[in-house]
């Protein structure tokens, strides 16, 4: 009951507020581990009192998968933008590929804040650790290549999922950890039919 009352709360918080503590978040959690950062540090970061964070967030646990579930939300919105008129079903993947690429690529923080600060088993205990906007298409997407006979079929969604997540997850990684000049999304093309190859139905 505590949470939902947080949550019910954090709709009122003013949006210049919001978008201060979101960024302060950002760059934070983005260079150092989770277990490093105070809220205080947070707090003086976005120019609000410590008791704004608790007030509208509750714990650190909160604030910082609701801030990340804000990204993931414009990632989402950007990608469903993106799929507009486009019937071709590779065509439509290879763009939600390259939106995904492109999304990482211009906010590196939000990457880094993933890999430093997210502990998996924590985040799927959160209520928006699905994102049914982000994942939703994806799954879209997924059941309608499967339904026009094109992807394949002997594994269920959810693997060829974990086959999309782990590629991209691990390509966006490297070129932060390397620190790659070139854009990701120079070389999608070819990256997404190497993709594509993995989990296009057999012919």
């Amino acid at each position: 009951m505590k949470d939902a009352a947080v949550t019910a709360d954090r709709a009122l918080l003013d949006p210049d507020t919001r978008a201060r503590i979101e960024q302060a978040v950002l760059d934070i959690f983005s260079e150092r581990e989770f277990h490093r950062v105070g809220l205080i540090e947070v707090a003086r970061g976005a120019n609000v009192s410590l008791q704004t964070i608790y007030k509208y967030y509750g714990s650190k646990e909160a604030l910082l998968f609701s801030c990340l579930d804000t990204w993931l939300g414009r990632l989402a919105t950007r990608m469903i933008d993106h799929l507009q008129g486009i019937e071709d079903f590779k065509e439509k993947f290879r763009k939600v590929f390259w939106v995904t690429l492109d999304f990482f690529e211009k906010n590196p923080k939000v990457a880094q804040l993933i890999m430093s600060s997210v502990y998996v088993n924590t985040w799927r205990k959160q209520d928006n650790y699905q994102n049914p906007l982000l994942f939703g298409t994806f799954i879209r997407v997924l059941g309608e290549g499967r339904a026009k006979g094109v992807l394949n079929d002997e594994v269920d969604e959810k693997i060829l999922l974990d086959y999309i997540f782990g590629v991209i997850a691990r390509l966006v990684q490297m070129y932060i950890h390397r620190g790659q000049k070139e854009p990701l999304t120079k070389q999608a093309n070819v990256l997404f039919d190497m993709l594509w190859r993995a989990i296009a139905k057999p012919v």
